[in-house]
């Protein structure tokens, strides 16, 4: 699933692609995705006619300004973003968005898991699906106190409460086992234990992960490119995710691998100690 950094880096390159052009007309050939209205055709009204002036992200989720409207687009696993080729749309392309340029973006989703949103501008914060989420780890409202809060009156492990959208928005798989092993932190280890420095250590390596990924366009490790078909490069400066078996770039001890709040969860053994 695509993590802060791809989706950051979704937003930009859509930004490039579709800031202010003006939907013709809309295509759906899988309805489920369109979540509000639960209407399709209520959908395709509704954008009709509406101009792009804006794409953001909040979390894990695109969030594309129009003239009055919001539309929240949520990738799921497999979602992918791409403009028309000009060849004739595959099976897997589920809503096809035609501009009155004759330019399309086509959104393209495999297992179809994908979502979309639309809401009357201003009102996309207060419901579902991102009323609550929690802040953005790249703002200066994430601070050790954040994390402070969120893992004192808990009995889950630090990686569950990580990888809830309500504790910190944007953080999986990834990320989360890579910020761990920069703070030394053991996935599993009860989020209550941790003490006043390892949560101001933690912050930090979040922090700077997610900004490097940023940079780096991403992690390519399994279907994900930006919507111009460009890998990111992120995964070539893993240093536990996906590396089960071989030696760790700092202590050269096996790379690990175990199940923690239900995710294959990659760490060190001598980096990350058992507390």
């Amino acid at each position: 699933m695509p993590e802060l950094p791809e989706v950051e880096t979704v937003k930009e390159t859509l930004t490039q692609l579709i800031k202010g052009k003006e939907i013709k007309e809309v295509t759906i050939t899988w309805p489920k995705i369109i979540k509000r209205p639960d209407d399709q055709e209520a959908f395709r009204t509704l954008i009709h006619g509406q101009t792009i002036h804006e794409i953001t992200r909040r979390g894990k989720f695109l969030k594309f300004h129009l003239d009055d409207l919001v539309l929240v687009s949520h990738l799921r696993m497999e979602g992918r973003y791409e403009m028309s080729d000009g060849q004739e749309a595959d099976k897997h392309t589920h809503v096809r968005f035609l501009f009155t340029d004759g330019t399309e973006l086509r959104y393209r989703d495999v297992r179809k898991f994908g979502t979309m949103h639309l809401f009357e501008k201003g009102t996309e914060e207060t419901a579902l699906p991102l009323a609550q989420l929690g802040p953005e780890p790249l703002t200066p409202e994430f601070t050790p106190e954040v994390l402070k809060r969120a893992f004192e009156k808990t009995t889950r492990n630090v990686k569950a409460v990580l990888l809830d959208q309500k504790a910190v928005a944007g953080l999986g798989n990834i990320y989360v086992d890579e910020a761990l092993f920069k703070a030394g932190i053991r996935p599993n280890a009860k989020a209550s234990t941790l003490h006043h420095e390892e949560l101001v250590r933690l912050h930090q390596t979040i922090v700077e992960t997610l900004q490097e990924a940023v940079d780096k366009g991403g992690s390519s490790v399994r279907s994900y490119v930006n919507s111009k078909g460009d890998m990111g490069m992120f995964q070539l400066h893993l240093y536990v995710y996906g590396r089960q078996g071989e030696e760790c770039r700092n202590c050269m001890t096996p790379i690990e691998k175990l199940v923690v709040a239900g995710r294959g969860t990659h760490f060190c053994p001598g980096c990350q100690p058992e507390k």
